[in-house]
């Protein structure tokens, strides 16, 4: 994600183009009630007729009340979705955090899945604005921001300072840092932000300053993997979602990937560092497996990208879910302000083709109407570019990660 909050890359303003909604089905209504309100709904124990003619008690046993119902089946939920909803599920767009009720807008509107609250503006983060947020919206609006710590925060303007990862890992214990981790988990929740692009779990030791730099724990795998786990866990613990990055890897990176193309060591050497973390704690059975994500960076890998910036590579997504098993949400980094994307594609024809390769979710930091890549993504799922198949699978994820349903794929 930008290191640098609140650089935008400004879209051609178009008119976005309107369908009418779906309605979604009551199952699917009653859930999304249940999320915004915070609790799910009880099923009613009927009168007896008897009880009704009378006034007074039935003379038969009154059944007990029946459990409340759990989540539906995120297959139920993503048929009562009409195909350009379903594909808004898969958009996180970037929103001004100056502007609430333009940020409302963008949702009731566009019907996004997620917004992205970058800049250093503070208002959409203040006076519980986020709750309007979400009452724009028909399903749960995933709220996501870059809170690692150090040069990458959110809210430390309004709760206070994070160390960055490699002052962490340098004077705490793990156990010192799931506490910071969980403090300021609570706060972000506090604010309504549901999801946290952090840890980064990138292994290097290149100078404070650079792109990767200090957000690093250390350039030892296992350190980055004791760390990592610690702030996640503290995170999860307060109730927010993890997106670890960038997947396969920056640290040991040419580059900055916000200024343009960067090659990594080839994947044999990322096997060696870069890629341990993941293995440790997001494949099967990994502490981090369950109920987090991963970002998959912009970066050039020699003999896997062929050419293409990771997040648009089918080879790099069937490395993620194959060889390492990770089943969970896959996120690109930003495909709108960065130039590593931006210098050589549309963000029409770049969020296409990363959902085409295998991302769940889209991100693009820009504040801009979202129908012109609506519309591109209509075209490619009408031509066969993206699958049919495979867009309902991603979109039960990005479901299921919001606690709307259970994915029983």
């Amino acid at each position: 994600m930008p290191r640098r909050q609140g650089q935008s890359v400004p879209m051609p303003s178009h008119q976005q183009r309107r369908r009418p909604r779906a309605v979604v089905p009551l199952l699917a209504g009653l859930v999304v009630a249940a999320i915004v309100g915070g609790v799910w709904a009880a099923t009613a124990t009927p009168t007896s007729s008897h009880a009704r003619a009378t006034g007074g008690a039935a003379t038969q046993p009154v059944a007990e009340p029946s459990a409340p119902p759990g989540p539906p089946a995120c297959a139920a939920v993503v048929a009562g979705l009409s195909e350009r909803d379903r594909l808004a599920q898969r958009l996180m767009v970037g929103v001004d955090a100056a502007d609430p009720v333009g940020a409302a807008e963008i949702v009731r509107t566009a019907h996004v899945g997620g917004i992205f609250v970058g800049g250093k503006a503070t208002a959409l983060l203040r006076n519980d604005k986020l709750a309007a947020v979400q009452s724009a919206a028909a399903l749960p609006v995933t709220v996501a921001v870059d809170d690692e710590g150090g040069r990458v925060q959110r809210i430390d303007k309004l709760d206070g300072s994070m160390p960055s990862a490699r002052r962490m890992a340098a004077s705490m214990t793990p156990e010192q840092v799931r506490a910071i981790g969980f403090e300021r988990g609570r706060q972000l929740r506090a604010r309504g932000v549901t999801m946290n692009f952090a840890p980064t779990v990138d292994v290097g030791a290149r100078p404070a300053g650079s792109v990767i730099g200090d957000r690093a724990f250390s350039d030892d795998p296992d350190v980055v993997i004791r760390y990592a786990r610690a702030f996640a866990e503290g995170q999860r613990e307060a109730g927010v979602t993890v997106v670890l990055k960038h997947f396969p890897g920056h640290g040991h990176a040419s580059g900055d990937s916000h200024k343009g193309r960067v090659s990594t060591p080839p994947q044999d050497r990322l096997e060696r560092d870069d890629l341990r973390p993941y293995s440790a704690l997001v494949g099967p059975g990994g502490p981090l497996a369950d109920g987090s994500g991963v970002m998959v960076g912009h970066l050039d890998v020699p003999g896997l990208t062929d050419g293409l910036p990771a997040s648009l590579t089918p080879a790099v997504y069937r490395l993620l879910r194959g060889e390492y098993g990770f089943d969970g949400l896959v996120i690109t980094d930003d495909l709108g302000a960065m130039k590593a994307i931006s210098n050589r594609f549309t963000l029409p024809r770049a969020t296409v083709t990363a959902l085409q390769a295998g991302a769940d979710v889209a991100l693009s930091s820009n504040v801009a109407p979202a129908g012109p890549v609506l519309d591109a993504l209509e075209r490619a799922l009408a031509d066969g570019t993206l699958s049919a198949a495979d867009n309902d699978r991603a979109v039960a994820r990005v479901l299921a990660a919001k606690g709307v349903c259970v994915d029983r794929s």
